[in-house]
C-alpha cells in the first residue's frame, strides 16, 4: 500500500511539474509576441526620427549601451515576479527597437532595402521556429551548450568593441556570421531550459529568447546587406 502511494504520488508530482514546465512556456511565447510591439514602436519612431544612438563617441556610446541594457537586465531580475516585470520587459524591447532604428535606416538606403528586411526577419522566424520545435519536441537536455555559448557571446562582444575602433569590415562579417550561429544555438538552450524545468519564470524566459531572436536578426540582416545589397 505504501508503495503505491508513494508511485502515485510520484506520479502526481511529474504531472504537476509538466503542467507548470508548458504553462512557463505558454506564457513565454505569448509574452515574446507582445514584445514585439513596442520593438516595432520603437524601431518606426527611430527611424522616422533618423534616431542613432552612436552618433558621438563610438566607445562612449557603446558603453552607454551597455551601461542602459545591463540596467534593464538587473531591474527585470529584480521584480520577474510582479507586473513591475512586465513594465520594465516592455520598456526594454521599446528601447532595443530605437536601437534596431538604425540598421533599419542602413537597409533602407539600399533599392531593396524592404526585401533585405523582410528575407531578415524570415530567416530569423525560420530559425527560431525550427529550433524551438527541435527543443519542444525531442525534450533534450541542451543545458551543457551554456558554457560554451557563454564564452562566445564573450568572444563576439569583445571583437565588436574592438571593430568600434578598427572599422574593419570582413571582422564585421566574421562577428555577424558567429552572432547568427551563438545566438541560434542560444534559442536551442533557452528553450531547452524551459521545456526540462531549468526555468521557471516567463519574464526571465521572455528576455533570454527576446535577445536571441533580435541579434540573430540583426545579424542576417548584416550579412544580407554585405552580400545582397543593392545601391541605386
Amino acid at each position: 500500500m505504501q508503495e503505491q502511494y508513494q508511485w502515485g504520488s510520484t506520479a502526481q508530482t511529474s504531472q504537476q511539474v509538466a503542467v507548470q514546465q508548458n504553462r512557463v512556456l505558454r506564457n513565454t511565447y505569448l509574452m515574446l509576441a507582445l514584445t514585439m510591439v513596442p520593438t516595432v514602436i520603437g524601431a518606426l519612431i527611430g527611424v522616422q526620427l533618423q534616431f542613432s544612438f552612436f552618433a558621438g563617441s563610438p566607445l562612449i556610446s557603446f558603453l552607454l549601451f551597455l551601461g542602459i541594457a545591463f540596467g534593464f537586465f538587473y531591474g527585470i531580475e529584480k521584480t520577474k515576479n510582479s507586473p513591475m516585470g512586465v513594465v520594465l520587459l516592455l520598456g526594454f524591447t521599446f528601447f532595443m527597437g530605437l536601437m534596431l532604428s538604425r540598421i533599419l535606416q542602413v537597409a533602407l538606403g539600399f533599392s531593396n532595402g524592404g526585401s533585405l528586411i523582410a528575407m531578415a526577419a524570415g530567416g530569423t522566424g525560420a530559425i527560431f521556429f525550427t529550433l524551438a520545435t527541435v527543443a519542444t519536441v525531442t525534450k533534450r537536455d541542451f543545458s551543457g551548450l551554456g558554457k560554451f555559448l557563454f564564452v562566445g557571446v564573450i568572444v563576439v562582444l569583445l571583437a565588436a568593441l574592438a571593430n568600434v575602433f578598427f572599422q574593419i569590415p570582413a571582422l564585421s562579417l566574421a562577428i555577424s556570421a558567429a552572432a547568427v550561429l551563438i545566438f541560434s544555438a542560444y534559442i536551442l538552450y533557452d528553450i531547452s531550459r524551459i521545456v526540462n524545468g531549468g526555468e521557471t519564470n516567463y519574464i526571465t524566459a521572455t528576455l533570454a529568447v527576446y535577445l536571441d531572436i533580435y541579434n540573430v536578426f540583426v545579424s542576417l540582416l548584416n550579412l544580407l546587406m554585405a552580400f545582397s545589397g543593392e545601391r541605386d
